[in-house]
């Protein structure tokens, strides 16, 4: 065996005191909500934006978030067993949660709150939220890794995972990180876009890039995944890949349409 690989049983709880336990995942979910909320503050604050405006938006991409991405797992992912034991939806604390289901719960999010709240275009808010969601995926691939889950198939690289705690004897692909470090990636780029390019960039251009970038990294890190659902497994695209190909044709779309109407869709400033 490679000297190089890594024999991984990290446990996904930080601490506990009596009956409560603190899991790296759930620290990892609120530190998204808290980062992202002091990013569209200060970009509210800077675009002369209220900030009481801020406040209202957390609430609402927090409910779509935590909701979407709960009904995804069960829906997408294990709905014959959900189907016939709907109560345990509800059993959030059980696990299971779907980023595809959370990014349409944002997306139904946030259309109700710029119906509402926000007299900014519903492309225009999507613009500035896309950045703090690209640095939440990060850190939610960062709790899957301290969960030990969500990992890929057999490896003989030299940093492949041996995840212990998961009864894997042999080294598996840290699918992870490789989407996590994407992630990141992705977060640098959209901030550039953000503070040296929104005056001149049209409305909807970020949002259209982020999908596709985001979206497209997910497609090809499936190829490498373990099934996350038994009936995946003789799946030419998994679940995964599915949900992904609407939301990068989605973000072509944007991007499309951002360019031919650039005239009309004001600079993102």
């Amino acid at each position: 065996m490679n000297l190089l690989q890594i024999s991984w049983d990290a446990s996904p709880e930080i601490f506990s005191i009596g009956s409560l336990t603190v899991r790296w995942y759930g620290l990892f979910w609120a530190l998204s909500f808290y980062l992202g909320y002091e990013m569209v503050l200060r970009m509210f604050k800077r675009e002369g934006v209220q900030a009481a405006h801020a406040d209202s938006l957390l609430i609402y991409i927090a409910l779509g978030s935590i909701i979407g991405a709960r009904l995804g797992h069960c829906f997408f992912y294990d709905f014959e067993y959900y189907s016939r034991n709907l109560i345990e939806v509800l059993y959030i604390w059980q696990g299971g949660l779907a980023s595809h289901g959370g990014a349409i719960g944002i997306l139904i999010a946030l259309y109700y709150y710029q119906k509402r709240k926000s007299s900014k275009s519903f492309a225009w808010l999507l613009d500035r939220l896309v950045i703090p969601v690209s640095l939440a995926a990060f850190f939610i691939r960062m709790g899957n890794l301290m969960n030990s889950e969500i990992y890929g198939v057999e490896t003989s690289l030299s940093w492949g995972f041996i995840f212990l705690n998961r009864g894997e004897v042999v080294p598996k692909h840290p699918t992870q990180i490789y989407e996590g470090l994407t992630y990141l990636i992705l977060f640098i780029i959209l901030g550039y876009m953000y503070l040296k390019k929104r005056q001149v960039l049209p409305v909807g251009f970020i949002t259209g890039f982020f999908a596709v970038f985001m979206f497209s990294a997910r497609f090809l890190v499936e190829f490498i995944k373990e099934p996350q659902s038994g009936f995946e497994a003789d799946m030419m695209l998994n679940m995964g890949q599915i949900l992904s190909i609407p939301a990068i044709l989605g973000g072509i779309g944007f991007i499309i349409y951002s360019l031919k109407n650039k005239d009309k869709n004001k600079p993102a400033a």
